[in-house]
């Protein structure tokens, strides 16, 4: 090879065969770069099943391009050498001394900045292209928001269906209603959810297996197990699982999608964020997959629409808001929230039973569905007070699916409303009652969810009205959580005083805990 044209930047999340990265690649005049390098596992906490799926497809991928013949730089971990990503790419521009470097937009702003001094640094013009993988641009959702007082997933979902065309009849939603959460929002009773077919597994391979003994050995301090782990790694293995879930948990997904059981951790869920974060399958085609299996009679239209808004809405405004508020989203704290995260987040050691599940299955498989990390483990940090930092830290770590531009929103502005409510308009609050509710966790727990105080209270409960005392003046008149707050009027003062005091000793306990 003579002179080099472009390096190509490809990054461990960016593994999309079709990437505009890739667009009018000349072997003869073009170079792919890629690079495993040790910040992206450490400069979090990152949980060992996180850390091999990202190493294991990058080597898939880089695999399948060594078979089409195309030169390819790929950094092994083993290799050692530079520790960032930044500082990596850095000592290969001044090695191959390219004319330009092209690069899809990183889903992560802390990444991007580093390449972006990376080229700025050594004096090589980065051209950024679009992410075909999803469907729209961060400038498109710049341009729907411009002018609107308040973001909101309901306005943007609309948009996105008529723009799409999905879903839709002529200009109106199929089945007269854009939402159909009324439906979706079933708890199993006490007889449970019966017999599932377990997801479709995917054995690790040979390659696989080496990456998993790599990370064993090179993390072994690192939260989480190996031992099942079973993600897809390639689009073939992402179709399998697709296929999958719209054949066995589609039809019934919405009508639970919120519901929790002890140690169920997939139920109907789909399984499918990590591969749709990785880019090993588009969501175009996981949208038209449920819309024909609606159309085919094999699932009905509120679990399609439900599963359909999570791709088509919530995935594509999270993204459009992270770009628009970055960096400062990680700065932000408008509960004042300065406890730290307890000790047991990293372990799954409390005797609560809910987050003893929930944390115990995060760390055995480095996932959670959406109900126990919005109203388990985020729920208890929220009415802890925890540091959104932390809390943030935490997520990003945990789970295989988790990159920057999905984590971030979800986490400090859905779960722990540190945003002040730029992504959701009220406070995601709850007290113990409605983990019981949905799930058969309090029936073998030691707290009980329906007392406040004394030593059977639930921590959630006693949590929850402390947290409504702390934050009258804030939410009490809000339109959407007054009756809430209102709740507030039936305690005496003498028993807000009480929790206000209880609480304060399970936070001065959780401290310690976390300091020890």
């Amino acid at each position: 090879m003579g002179r080099l044209r472009h390096l190509v930047v490809i990054l461990g999340d960016q593994l999309d065969r079709d990437s505009t990265a890739l667009e009018g690649f000349d072997p003869s005049q073009d170079r792919i770069w890629m690079a495993e390098v040790p910040a992206e596992s450490t400069h979090v906490w990152s949980h060992k099943a996180r850390i091999a799926l990202f190493l294991a497809a990058m080597r898939r991928f880089a695999e399948e391009l060594r078979g089409r013949g195309w030169p390819l730089q790929y950094r092994h971990l083993e290799e050692g050498g530079a520790a960032t990503l930044g500082a990596a790419l850095g000592e290969d521009l001044a090695r191959f001394g390219p004319d330009a470097v092209l690069l899809v937009r990183p889903g992560d702003f802390r990444v991007r900045t580093q390449l972006q001094a990376a080229c700025r640094d050594a004096g090589v013009p980065l051209r950024e292209r679009p992410d075909g993988h999803f469907l729209i641009e961060p400038e498109d959702f710049a341009d729907w928001a411009r002018g609107r007082r308040e973001f909101r997933l309901e306005h943007f979902y609309r948009w996105m269906r008529r723009r799409e065309n999905v879903l839709m009849d002529g200009d109106q939603p199929r089945g007269g209603a854009w939402n159909f959460d009324a439906s979706n929002r079933e708890s199993f009773g006490a007889k449970g959810p019966g017999w599932l077919p377990a997801p479709h597994r995917f054995e690790p391979d040979d390659a696989t297996r080496a990456v998993l003994d790599l990370v064993a050995a090179r993390f072994p301090d690192h939260p989480g197990e190996l031992a099942e782990f079973d993600w897809p790694l390639d689009p073939a293995q992402a179709e399998a699982a697709l296929q999958d879930f719209i054949q066995h948990r589609l039809p019934l997904f919405g009508r639970y999608q919120d519901a929790l059981w002890q140690g169920e951790p997939w139920l109907y869920h789909s399984r499918l964020s990590a591969a749709l974060n990785l880019k090993l399958i588009p969501p175009r085609r996981v949208i038209a997959a449920a819309v024909q299996a609606l159309e085919r009679g094999e699932a009905p239209l509120p679990a399609v629409e439900g599963f359909v808004r999570q791709i088509l809405g919530w995935r594509e405004f999270v993204r459009g808001l992270y770009w628009l508020r970055m960096p400062g989203w990680l700065e932000e704290n408008a509960l004042q929230a300065e406890q730290p995260l307890p000790s047991f987040y990293w372990s799954g050691a409390t005797d609560m039973a809910c987050l003893r599940d929930a944390i115990g299955q995060t760390l055995r498989l480095g996932y959670a569905h959406h109900i126990q990390r919005l109203m388990v483990n985020g729920l208890f940090a929220l009415l802890l007070g925890v540091r959104p930092s932390e809390v943030h830290a935490w997520y990003l770590a945990v789970y295989v699916d988790a990159v920057e531009w999905v984590e971030l929103p979800n986490v400090l502005g859905m779960s722990q409303y540190a945003d002040g409510g730029v992504l959701a308009s009220k406070p995601y609050v709850a007290s113990g009652r409605y983990i019981e509710r949905m799930g058969n966790h309090c029936a073998g727990c030691r707290y009980r969810p329906d007392i406040a105080l004394g030593g059977d209270a639930c921590p959630f409960t006693t949590l929850y009205w402390d947290f409504l005392i702390r934050h009258r003046e804030r939410f009490a008149a809000h339109p959407r959580t007054a009756l809430m707050w209102r709740n507030l009027e039936r305690l005496s003062a003498q028993r807000q005083a009480d929790i206000g005091a209880a609480a304060a000793a399970l936070r001065l306990r959780l401290a310690g805990d976390a300091e020890s």
